[in-house]
């Protein structure tokens, strides 16, 4: 897992945790980056599965 995608995944998490979804804004401002790397680092961590999107309940899961 490269920096960036451990980044995202904790802050997915950790928000998910409040039942907040982050939007591309605040992903953009917390890691500094932008979108196109944080699409690519979220894809990449959903094709390895361990991270989901659930879209019946409208949130992330976790492995």
């Amino acid at each position: 897992m490269t920096d960036l995608e451990r980044k995202l995944y904790r802050i997915i998490y950790n928000m998910s945790r409040f039942r907040k979804n982050p939007t591309m804004d605040h992903l953009k401002t917390k890691t500094g980056k932008n979108e196109p790397a944080i699409r690519k680092a979220v894809k990449n961590l959903m094709s390895r599965n361990e991270l989901e999107w659930d879209k019946e309940k409208k949130e992330w899961r976790f492995k």
